[in-house]
């Protein structure tokens, strides 16, 4: 037969089971690392977290990776990979199942991260980071070198030493970490800052860059493989070489660089070229282009002499020319005297044609023509006149409409203005309104905060203010000397009493020291302005 049921196990409701299997594996498991294949990735989702679960061969676990911790993380989840995950195991009630809270991921051997680097690689290719088209050339001798590294490590020393022995110049550090946690937004920060410096500004902007490292693991290198890293080099526009790590050492930012180096030291090399060659080559073209000169005004000589033998003597150059010379100067008084007869002839050829009848007739001829241009002048006159006087009847008419329009447009802004000014003066009116009904009502408050303060108040509640002879309150009866006059006000007047001689004698209070005049009438202004308020202090 079955067993009978317990009837005192006691009986849990399902939410405090759960509570209790989740206290149960916190307790006993709390932080753990597991290694796993990453599976059925799901995020950033619209919340910010990552889901997704860690399996082998045998077993799966769900695993969640919160917003903020993902945001945190150098090496992010993505499906299919090999990696040890850093958290805290824990339950979740809602699925009765339990998960771990990944709180740091690294990937699970080199072989992981060599198959992501080339996922990677393959991905920053496709986008044209790589592209032979985009790189730049190094300027030839560059004034200003900036160099992103960390600067305690020996690589910023190499490279200075190595500055100097070949051409010194001008060198800005910008100090990066260069491995673990926040390295690789430090290079790119740095890469971008030193883009971000303006041309002629406080801080001279570099020609050059160089981001450098030692050599080390790839884990150690892998700052320089990430995305943020590889994109800012891509979009430098100062030139820049990359020499991280050794020679046998390959990141992907050596791709994205405008000249790999194999070293730190070969960035340098590469850098600037070596001064002392450059002084032996610049004298070795001086000379050349001595020689050279020397041996062009040497041919330049011996053509002069070659041209100047060829060339036939002055004096036989000028023969012929003379002779010709000769020739015209014998037949030039004959020619004056030929042209002197011709224009003789001519003249008087002339003068037979002008006689009297010639001239009136020209004369008769001159004054039509002055006539007929006058008619001409006069006709033009009056045309012109008329014209003008239409434009003028014209442009009157326009400038009387034009007045009109104005004087309608003037009355209209009138109107306006003067509706503007009578709400205004409604707006002013009502505001004055405003403020003297505050005013009032704060005058109002203020003295009803007097009279609640004044001692009058308390006066008037049956009390009595004791003054002595000089006027000043009676704190105490001690200060009460036999025989005192002293004056007791109430709510409605003074009267005047005596103490009694039975009091105890007052002490003798010391004398105070003369006070100065200004201090004496600031004491009556005091007593004078306290006349209607009072103190029962």
């Amino acid at each position: 037969m079955p067993a009978e049921p317990l009837a005192n196990a006691p009986e849990f409701t399902v939410s405090e089971l759960s509570s209790a299997l989740k206290r149960t594996v916190e307790d006993a498991y709390g932080r753990v690392r597991v290694r796993g294949e990453i599976s059925g990735f799901k995020g950033p989702v619209a919340s910010g977290h990552c889901y997704f679960a860690l399996k082998d061969e045998n077993a799966k676990i769900d695993a969640v990776v919160w917003k903020f911790n993902h945001a945190r993380m150098r090496f992010k989840p993505q499906e299919g990979l090999e990696v040890i995950a850093t958290g805290k195991l824990t339950t979740f009630p809602g699925k009765s199942s339990y998960q771990i809270i990944i709180e740091s991921l690294e990937p699970a051997g080199v072989g992981a991260l060599m198959a992501l680097l080339e996922e990677r690689k393959k991905k920053l290719a496709a986008e044209g980071l790589f592209a032979e088209q985009r790189k730049q050339l190094l300027p030839w001798l560059p004034e200003v070198i900036g160099v992103v590294t960390s600067p305690t490590g020996a690589v910023i020393r190499d490279i200075l030493h190595r500055l100097q022995d070949r051409f010194p110049r001008r060198v800005l550090v910008w100090p990066v970490k260069v491995q673990g946690e926040g390295s690789a937004e430090q290079v790119a920060a740095a890469i971008r800052g030193f883009n971000a410096l303006p041309e002629g500004g406080r801080i001279p902007r570099p020609d050059l860059l160089i981001v450098a490292r030692g050599g080390g693991s790839l884990e150690d290198l892998w700052s320089f493989n990430e995305e943020i890293v590889v994109r800012a080099a891509a979009d430098s526009m100062i030139p820049l070489i990359s020499a991280v790590g050794h020679e046998t050492d390959v990141t992907l930012i050596d791709f994205a660089a405008d000249k790999r180096a194999p070293t730190p030291t070969a960035a340098a090399e590469m850098a600037v070229p070596v001064r002392a060659e450059l002084f032996a080559e610049v004298e070795s073209l001086a000379r050349r282009s001595v020689m050279c000169w020397q041996r062009a005004q040497e041919n330049r000589r011996s053509e002069l002499r070659a041209a100047a033998r060829a060339l036939p003597a002055a004096h036989e150059l000028l023969a012929i020319p003379r002779q010709r010379l000769d020739a015209a100067g014998g037949a030039l008084p004959r020619g004056l005297k030929a042209n002197t007869h011709a224009h003789f002839r001519r003249f008087a050829a002339a003068g037979a044609r002008l006689t009297l009848r010639v001239l009136r007739g020209q004369m008769t001829h001159a004054r039509d023509r002055l006539g007929s241009s006058g008619d001409r002048l006069s006709l033009a006159t009056r045309s012109l006149l008329q014209r003008r006087r239409e434009r003028f009847a014209s442009l009157e008419a326009r400038l009387q409409a034009s007045r009109l329009a104005n004087v309608q447009a003037q009355r209209q802004q009138i109107a306006r203005e003067r509706e503007r000014t009578h709400r205004l003066s409604d707006r002013a009116t009502r505001a004055i309104d405003t403020l003297l009904e505050r005013l009032d009502a704060r005058i109002t408050h203020h003295g009803q905060l007097l009279t609640a303060l004044s001692y009058r108040g308390v006066l008037a509640r049956g009390f009595a203010l004791v003054r002595d002879a000089g006027g000043h309150p009676v704190h105490s009866a001690a200060a009460v000397g036999p025989h005192a006059r002293l004056s007791v006000e109430f709510a409605d007047g003074n009267v005047g009493v005596t103490a009694d001689a039975d009091r105890p004698a007052a002490p003798v209070v010391p004398a105070s020291p003369p006070r100065s005049a200004a201090r004496e009438a600031r004491r009556r202004r005091a007593a004078a302005s306290s006349v209607d308020q009072g103190n029962l202090f």
